[in-house]
């Protein structure tokens, strides 16, 4: 009985150790979603890591493809999966205690704009949670709005600050942070754009989605694929995880497309909060589109709004709507697919890349839903010895150590620096040396210049099962 109440207390001071060091940057989100069968699925994702965010709001809205009368999964569609999430809610809740209560995310989950497609005529529960969000001084923090579907809610919660208090409406844009999954109506052209455009809101929209959408088994890399196929995913998702996890709209017999029963459907909405997710790769610094993270790399477009790097020499931009009919990723998936290849896995290679330590990470939050903590695989803790932010001459050498990384389960880690090219602004190559080790270190390149900026990543990957990884980033810009 001492040896269990010893080990307890042990895990407990370990959970303590993680989530303290996390609790302080946890993003602010409001979910705008459609409930469109991908939504489904990632809405189950989005509740195992509930834990990592401050949920502010799950609204039910409309969409080009989904509203009242067209394609409608029903008002009330979230009541299952907010019921099969209080039922793994304790062990969940062992595994980190900061999960939000199942009565927190009931109060927050209402219905926004859903009679049709862009409709913004009237205030609803939703826009009205809105309002109230963006007018409450006593936090000021960002809210970052994830549209999963259309942008109408959200459209008409800043009309009605814009008509009701016009003198809040810059204090409000302060706050505003948006993620569009495309723009699947035309509100943020026609309402948002006009009318909030001069505060320069951050706003990223994404096509880079098709890597883990309904196309995934053509866009995927053939060595990622297995962690979407049904063997994988029936054994670390579907099957024996608890009633959450049984929710997931995995293929099903007789489904089109040469899928088998328990593959992969699609996630198309969740890299709006795989790129919240605290990892190590942008913690504290969300507003840097540019930097990538598991839910994309971006590119700043017009004003202070980013889309997909689209690798096509000489591409021009759309002016209006990044959607279905105008984005890149959709049209060549439309249209060119099997040309160019080497084309579209440069496109989807901000997230393609991270598939392994992504659907890993989802795989240890299904144990946590039926296991004990000392069952379960936990995260391992990246601490750098160096600062994260260097100033160096071209030609100096720069020391690189984590050796104050520890996995909270005692599992081994290891190592591997690597320069994430496609967040800098040095295009050259820097060679790392001791690159599989804590320690590490690299020569400045003499042929850097003044401002250039080099992201050198450390991951750091446990032995566990699954196997799980975090990072840190080191930003080192040339003086």
């Amino acid at each position: 009985m001492k040896k269990i109440l010893i080990l307890s207390l042990l895990f407990s001071v370990a959970i303590g150790k993680v989530t303290a060091q996390y609790k302080n940057t946890k993003p602010r989100v409001v979910v705008l979603t459609d409930a469109e069968i991908d939504d489904q699925c990632s809405m189950v994702r989005f509740l195992l890591y509930a834990d990592v965010f401050n949920v502010e709001g799950i609204i039910t809205t409309s969409s080009q493809y989904h509203s009242h009368g067209h394609n409608w999964t029903g008002d009330d569609w979230m009541n299952p999966y907010l019921d099969a999430y209080s039922q793994v809610y304790s062990n969940l809740k062992k595994n980190d205690p900061d999960y939000p209560t199942p009565a927190y995310l009931r109060k927050r989950t209402v219905l926004g704009n859903v009679s049709k497609e862009g409709a913004m005529d009237k205030n609803t529960p939703g826009s009205e949670l809105i309002v109230k969000l963006l007018l409450n001084e006593k936090d000021n923090r960002p809210i970052w709005f994830l549209a999963w579907g259309g942008t109408n809610t959200l459209a008409r919660a800043l009309k009605t600050i814009q008509e009701k208090y016009p003198d809040k409406m810059a204090y409000v844009a302060k706050k505003l942070r948006f993620f569009f999954i495309w723009e699947q109506d035309d509100t943020y052209q026609s309402y948002i754009r006009p009318n909030w455009g001069k505060y320069n809101i951050l706003t990223i929209i994404c096509d880079q989605f098709w890597a883990i959408a309904y196309q995934w088994d053509k866009i995927l890399p053939a060595d990622k694929q297995k962690y979407f196929k049904a063997d994988w995913m029936k054994s670390h998702i579907l099957e024996g995880h608890g009633p959450l996890c049984s929710l997931y709209q995995a293929h099903k017999d007789g489904d089109k497309g040469g899928f088998k029963a328990g593959d992969f459907r699609s996630e198309g909405d969740s890299p709006s909060f795989i790129y919240a997710i605290i990892n190590g790769l942008r913690d504290g610094n969300m507003d840097h589109p540019d930097w990538g993270s598991w839910g994309g790399h971006y590119t700043k477009v017009r004003a202070n709004t980013w889309l997909d790097p689209v690798p096509e020499t000489g591409y021009t931009y759309p002016k209006g709507r990044w959607y279905t009919e105008t984005a890149w990723g959709r049209q060549y998936m439309k249209h060119e697919y099997p040309k160019n290849l080497d084309l579209m896995k440069e496109y989807f290679k901000p997230i393609t890349r991270w598939t392994d330590a992504l659907q890993n990470d989802f795989a240890a939050r299904a144990d946590w839903c039926v296991k004990s903590y000392s069952d379960c695989n936990h995260a391992p803790v990246v601490k750098l010895k160096n600062d994260l932010n260097i100033t160096a001459k071209p030609g100096t050498k720069v020391q690189l150590s984590a050796k104050g990384s520890y996995d909270p389960d005692g599992n081994e880690l290891v190592y591997k620096w690597w320069q994430y090219k496609e967040a800098e602004t040095y295009k050259g190559d820097v060679e790392i040396q001791n690159a599989n080790e804590p320690e590490a270190s690299f020569i400045v390149p003499e042929n850097a210049s003044k401002g250039q900026t080099i992201h050198i990543v450390c991951s750091v990957k446990d032995n566990g099962s699954p196997k799980l990884t975090r990072y840190q980033r080191v930003i080192v810009t040339i003086n």
